[in-house]
Order: structure tokens, then sequence, then C-alpha cells
């Protein structure tokens, strides 16, 4: 983050109509309440499915530690926490904030309940009964497409335990406000414009028609599967949001999807074979030595037990390689070394409209411990925060006069902001002699200052030695600028929570707990340790980063300081 964000407290209360205004500006209208006609009520409306032909297995094992924390009655969701010792349901308190209720009634949560023993599951299915008792009609809240498309979803990865289980009145009930959800989901489904929501509307009406439709409507439901797969998917693999954790989402739903129809002896698609290898290359091109995923865009490091269960469950070893052309990385990667370099243009809307500007940032990695990140996100943190991490500071990168690489904009249908750009982005790659080079630049600051920032980079072939070079020129064939006044830059370089830097003379030590350490050693005249913040393991931690700054010459070839700054990052062997 900058200066100015450095001070930002990590938790703020808010009132209840500051919180309404907090919502209304970062969720826009996918956040707004549900409407809807008299016509879709009746639709909607029906009898219960007559029982399910199939269920849904997990394909990523629930969390015992959280199902154990709901057990107690503490319902932890980032920074917020209510304790409900009385054994009450979480929606009759007051809700922290809406992000909260947001993720409360999404029920994500619900399977880990039952890893409790019958203890768990009689908890569980209490807490579903009381809320068809208090929602199953309709809320326009917890109704809105999205929030009820993962509803549906986890309600049905329980299975047998929530829907034959218990009274059959309650069973009953159950199946009722499950089929009246999953009616008003497919409704909506092909108006959608949320990417995540719609995404979710896709799978799970190929779930519905295998699991409670007998195979009714699943020809038309692949289908429209499929033209999703092709919206969503770059060719190589990476989701269109350039986002890993996202795509690593999307790979567990088309796997669940594989298993349903194989265990229904239902032909499998050849679009689900296909998709299903190129995801899981991309996955592991961005799964770290600790199992975790790197990051990028609204990504975090959270639950690496869930990258293994995925790709575990592939038919073959993901596919290794070091450029993804289409979606815009490329890697380094030397001994126990590793970094990843983002050179691609922020994705188009509605696709950007959670994506971060921050080209040219970097992850790198000592086996697992990891030392240069960003600010990173998590869907568990409020959206203010995540909205703040968007920005170029809060990433790995440099920074012209405190702007934004790709200059955020409104899309109109979303209400949402999205970065666009930044022109002229990319990457040339050179390996020669067990040794990697990178040349990478962008035109984001070209129109308003007149500069390209470029960034090479040089991986030694052991892996003990990364150095870097960024430098802002100006293009010849701009001509000279008319205004030479210096522009302020600041390149940064953000530390990951477990590293603790200290300064050493002319360097910085970088202790990682995990053992390793390393030195930053630069040319620029001063290097600066400063507070930033870390969101992603899901809460809202204290880190720090490295700033150099300095002020550049517009009309700089920038191959001389200030407009060229060079850096490395030195393994200390006797760590």
């Amino acid at each position: 983050m900058s200066d100015a964000d450095s001070s930002t407290p990590l938790k703020a209360k808010r009132s209840e109509s500051e919180d309404a205004a907090v919502w209304n500006r970062f969720a826009g209208r996918p956040g707004e309440d549900a409407k809807v006609s008299a016509v879709h009520r009746l639709r909607i409306a029906g009898s219960a499915p007559d029982g399910f032909g199939l269920h849904m297995r997990q394909i990523i094992a629930p969390d015992d530690l959280r199902g154990e924390m709901l057990v107690r009655g503490v319902w932890r969701i980032g920074m917020d926490r209510l304790e409900l010792k009385d054994g009450s349901a979480p929606w009759s308190a007051a809700m922290p904030s809406r992000h909260y209720a947001n993720r409360l009634h999404r029920f994500d949560w619900l399977p880990d309940l039952f890893t409790q023993g019958e203890v768990g599951a009689d908890r569980a299915r209490y807490l579903v009964d009381d809320w068809v008792e208090n929602f199953g009609r309709f809320d326009g809240f917890a109704w809105r497409m999205g929030c009820a498309a993962d509803r549906v979803w986890n309600w049905m990865r329980c299975g047998a335990a929530l829907f034959e289980a218990g009274a059959p009145a309650a069973r009953d009930a159950r199946l009722e406000a499950l089929g009246r959800q999953a009616r008003h989901v497919l409704a909506l489904v092909d108006s959608e414009l949320e990417p995540n929501a719609r995404w979710r509307g896709c799978t799970l009406a190929v779930a519905h028609a295998i699991c409670l439709g007998r195979g009714k409507g699943l020809d038309d439901a692949e289908m429209r599967l499929e033209s999703e797969c092709t919206a969503q998917f770059f060719p190589d693999g990476g989701h269109v949001s350039r986002s890993p954790a996202r795509a690593l989402s999307c790979l567990a739903d088309l796997i669940t999807i594989h298993d349903l129809l194989t265990r229904s002896d239902r032909d499998i698609p050849e679009f689900l074979t296909r998709w299903i290898a190129r995801i899981g290359g991309m996955v592991s091109f961005f799964k770290s030595a600790d199992g975790a995923l790197m990051p990028f865009h609204d990504g975090d490091e959270r639950w690496p037990q869930a990258v293994e269960a995925v790709l575990a469950h592939m038919d073959a070893p993901p596919r290794r390689f070091s450029v993804a052309p289409k979606s815009g990385f490329h890697k380094l990667e030397k001994g126990q070394t590793v970094l990843v370099l983002d050179a691609g243009a922020a994705p188009e809307p509605p696709f950007g409209d959670k994506a971060h500007a921050g080209a040219l940032g970097f992850e790198l990695h000592d086996g697992a411990a990891r030392i240069v990140t960003s600010c990173a996100c998590s869907p568990e943190i409020d959206i203010a925060f995540r909205a703040a991490v968007r920005r170029t500071g809060a990433h790995s990168t440099l920074i012209l006069n405190n702007q934004d690489s790709s200059r955020f904009q409104t899309n109109e249908d979303t209400r949402l902001l999205y970065p666009a750009g930044p022109e002229g982005i990319s990457a040339k790659r050179l390996e020669e002699d067990d040794e990697i080079w990178l040349d990478a630049q962008h035109g984001g600051y070209k129109k308003e200052f007149g500069l390209l920032h470029r960034r090479r980079l040089f991986m030694s072939g052991d892996g003990q030695r990364l150095t870097g070079e960024d430098s802002l020129a100006r293009p010849v064939s701009a001509g000279a600028a008319e205004n030479e006044a210096a522009i302020a830059y600041s390149l940064r370089f953000h530390l990951h929570p477990t590293i603790s830097p200290r300064m050493a003379g002319d360097s910085i030590v970088l202790d990682s707990s995990l053992g390793s350490k390393w030195r930053f050693k630069t040319s620029h005249a001063k290097a600066t340790l400063e507070e930033t913040i870390y969101l992603g393991r899901g809460i809202i931690e204290r880190s720090q980063q490295i700033v150099l700054s300095g002020h550049a010459s517009p009309n700089s070839d920038g191959s001389t300081p200030p407009n060229c700054v060079r850096w490395a990052f030195l393994r200390v062997e006797d760590a």
C-alpha cells in the first residue's frame, strides 16, 4: 500500500448506514437485493423434488477445524466474529456487516459441520431448517442470484446427511426449499451478468439435471456449460479474470460434474475432459511449494489441501510449462527459487470487475518460503479492503506519481470498477546456458507522463540470485517533453508476513520463519522499510515492504539514474 494507506486501521467499526454505503459502492448491482415479479414467483413455485437419484461427492474435503468452531457457536468470517453460546442461529443476531451476511447466506460452511459427528450433523440440519423457516420463501438479500446459487450448491454437497435424515416433515421442507431456490436460479442464469454467479448457475443446472431431474434438461445444461467454459477461460486454461483461485474453484466444479456423469453411466462430453486438463495445468502452474496458490488478482493462499485434492482427481498429471501466453504470466524457476511475473493486460468487463492493476508485479518464493508478494486478497475479507488492494501500490512493481498503471473505469452494467490496460504490455524471454532473462514493459504511464515502464529480470542458473532493473524511458518517437518537471515514483516490494526484514548496512536482510534467508541490495541511494498489509491468509495482517523512491526525468532514455533502478535478491548460503 502507499504511505497514505499504511496508517489505515485494520478494523474500524462502521455504523449500519456507513456499512450500507460501503456495500452499495463496492458490491454494485450484484449486491442489490433481488426483486422478482409476480410471474417469476409463479415460475419458481411448485412441489418439492421427489428425492435425489444421485448425490454429489466431496471433491474438496470439508474443514473440520472450522466445523469444530461452529459447533462451539463461534462464527468467524475474516476479521469479524460472532459467539452464540445459546445455540441460536447466526442470522438471529445483528450482522457485523453486509459482507458478513453475504458470506453467511452462501452456506459454504455447512459441509464443515458434518465433520463433527452426530452433534455436528444435528446442528447442520437445525440451521438449515431454521433458515428455511425464516428465509425459505423469499428474501431480497439472501435470494440474490449468486448467493442463492452458491447456497443450493453447498446444500447439495451435503447429500444424504442433509436430505435423507431427520423427521419426514423436515426432510420434505428442505427438499421443497431446495427445489424452489434451484428454480429461481435456473430461471435467471441466462440473464445474469456477474461471471461468478453465471458460472455457478451453469454448473448447478447440470448437477440439478443429474441429481434431481433424472436427466431431464441435461443436454441443454451441458451446452450452456460448454459455452460458459469458452467464455470464462483462455485456451491455455487460465481464467479470464486472471485469478488462480477462480480457476481452482471452477476446476473443482468441473471435476464434480465429471464424477456425477461417470457414476450415472452417462457419456462424458469432450469439452469437459478438455477443459479439466487445460485448467488443471494452469492451477498447477500457480501452485507454490507450500501447496497453496499464488495470490494474483482476487485470489488468496488459503487451503493448500483444496489444491492438492482437486489436482489429485485429475486423470493424468497436469502439464508443466513456463509461459502462459494467453493468460499473460511468465515463470522463472531454478532450484528452489521460483518467480512468477504478471505480464498481461487486465481482463475486459465483466471479468475485470475484481481484477487488480498490478502490471509487472511478481511473486518470489524460495521453496515453501514466500518472500516477495502483493497485498493479496481473499473473499473472507471485507469488500472495502478488497477494493483498496486492487490499486497498483498494493503490488510489487513501480508506481509513477502515485497513479495506477491501469486506469479504473466503471462497468455501466454492474456499476463496478474495472482496470483498463495497460497498453503495450509485453514480455520477452531468453534462456541461455541454464540462465533465464525476462524483458517486460508496459505503456500505462505513457499517455499522461510520456514514459514507458520497463522491467528486466535475470535469474542465475542455480537460483541463488535474482537481479532486476526497473526503468522509465521516453520513446524517441515522442520527441522532447514540454514540461521538464521531475515526476515522483516509488518501487515497492511487498514482503510476506512470514518475512522479518532488518536493515544491515547497505542491504536489507530478509529472514523467513521457515528458515530461508535472503539479502536485498540496490544501486538506489536509499531503500526504506514501510508497513503494508496482507490479506492472502483470510485475515488482515500487518507486514513490511521495501520501498525505493525517487524523481524521474520526463526526457530520459531510462539507461541511467534516477530513471533506472537496479536491485537484487541474493540467497544467504549460511541460512
